[in-house]
């Protein structure tokens, strides 16, 4: 089979993720939440409290982008750094009132957002596309560690 790059999964998934996180960009416009900050709101909604070296690990980003991002939120009021009580060079990451407010916000515009891109799916094909992209995830780890070897 030939490949071509209009018919490929790279680009046909790159113009949905595209899509999705544009939408979900102008439904949280107005809580001063920026692109790519989502993923650290609902990491803190799971566990608030983070030191930032555990919070940029499990977004997969470098510590120094997160320092950006985490500087970026508390000027706008979003989040807040204390120091840790037992070990006072780390700080721990907080969401203040209105960062909550904002991950609901956030949490609600990924519900409206999934919904709308899967209107006209049936149940079976949802758990199916599911079972697929986590294989995927799967098979895309597994071949990163390979290649590392």
């Amino acid at each position: 089979m030939e490949f071509h790059y209009s018919d490929a999964l790279t680009h046909l998934m790159g113009h949905v993720l595209k899509l999705h996180r544009e939408n979900v960009d102008f439904l949280i416009q107005a809580y001063d939440v920026y692109p790519g900050q989502p993923p650290l709101l609902m990491r803190l909604v799971e566990k608030d409290g983070q030191v930032q070296k555990e919070l940029a690990s499990r977004l997969s980003i470098k510590p120094a982008t997160l320092t950006v991002m985490v500087n970026r939120m508390e000027k706008n009021g979003l989040v807040l750094r204390k120091p840790d009580p037992v070990d006072q060079r780390v700080s721990r990451v907080f969401l203040t009132d209105k960062g909550r407010r904002a991950a609901e916000a956030v949490t609600q515009a990924l519900s409206v957002i999934e919904s709308a891109c899967l209107q006209h799916v049936d149940e079976e094909e949802k758990r199916l596309l599911r079972r697929l992209l986590q294989q995927m995830y799967r098979n895309l780890e597994e071949f990163k560690r390979e290649q590392q070897r």
